[in-house]
């Protein structure tokens, strides 16, 4: 949690940053435990971002599917 926030508050505004993540943010309370913590780490990743949500079907979760039926 605290290398993740520090990496997060040290490429503010200086570098490109891409996160990928299956929690939505009302969720990342679980990774930071602390609610200032989270608030933080994601209002640094949220302004000037372009967030993409993507909503289709996982292709991996497809493929473990598929292997579970040949077996």
């Amino acid at each position: 949690m605290e290398v993740l926030f520090t990496f997060l508050a040290e490429r503010y505004e200086r570098r490109s940053l891409m996160i990928t993540s299956n929690l939505v943010f009302s969720q990342w309370d679980r990774i930071f435990k602390n609610a200032m913590t989270t608030a933080a780490a994601i209002d640094r990743l949220v302004h000037h971002s372009t967030i993409l949500e993507l909503t289709n079907e996982s292709f991996r979760m497809k493929a473990a599917e598929g292997k579970l039926k040949k077996n």
